[in-house]
């Protein structure tokens, strides 16, 4: 049948792995470093790996392609989902994007005189990459945080990142409402609460709208609460 259906551009793909990332359906995947729709029957040509693609390397078409299959995507998903609770990476995605943790920097863990240590207890960090059922969400104390906080406030790994699980996002560079994601992980998780860290700029209002949002969809009653550090580098009141 003729339908609608994204295309890409292999020559301006950059290999990056956000579509793949992007798609929720698992149409595209990542080979040989670039993106490719693999599943066309996975494809239902509403475009959420459009706005991912940093390149500008897909756009929808019109042609001959198999009609989208629900039933197989569902079951598709129903894998990915067993993937990574088992802290499996998914198989042709971003290999950046594999789960780990950090079990050298739990929150008892001392610094050396005079030498800061990272207290990144996971990765990936990103909220557009970490999925939204992993180990490290189990029992957390969760931050959400925006990206840069952790450059304005010069103590941020001692004061905000120990014993946290700590995920970052700039709603503005995204362009996506993190909404939907935070809310997944907030309810699908025994999160034990949340902290909020925000720069002073408007635009960082998108952040704490979407986790707000979020644990308010979740219908939990987690302890929870929003810092502000200003562009000097401050906690604000």
């Amino acid at each position: 049948m003729i339908r609608k259906i994204i295309h890409i551009d292999e020559e301006k793909c950059s290999g990056c792995g956000l579509c793949a990332d992007a798609c929720h359906e698992g149409a595209i995947e990542m080979v040989d470093g670039k993106a490719k729709l693999v599943r066309e029957n996975f494809c239902d040509g509403f475009g959420d790996c459009l706005p991912a693609c940093p390149a500008g390397a897909i756009s929808f078409e019109e042609r001959e392609a198999p009609d989208y299959d629900e039933k197989a995507v569902k079951e598709a998903k129903k894998r990915k989902h067993m993937d990574e609770k088992k802290q499996t990476p998914h198989i042709g995605g971003c290999p950046g994007s594999a789960v780990t943790q950090c079990e050298q920097r739990k929150e008892e863990a001392s610094a050396p005189a005079g030498k800061p240590v990272s207290r990144l207890a996971q990765w990936p960090c990103q909220i557009k990459l970490v999925p939204t059922e992993a180990p490290f969400f189990d029992g957390a104390k969760l931050l959400i945080a925006a990206d840069c906080t952790a450059y304005a406030y010069a103590n941020m790994h001692e004061e905000f990142m120990r014993g946290k699980t700590t995920i970052i996002g700039c709603p503005k560079l995204d362009a996506v409402d993190y909404s939907e994601k935070l809310t997944s992980i907030i309810r699908d998780n025994d999160i034990q609460s949340v902290t909020i860290v925000r720069m002073e700029v408007p635009c960082c209002g998108g952040l704490q709208y979407a986790a707000e949002t979020a644990l308010k969809a979740s219908r939990k009653f987690i302890p929870w609460q929003v810092v502000t550090i200003s562009r000097d580098g401050r906690i604000m009141d």
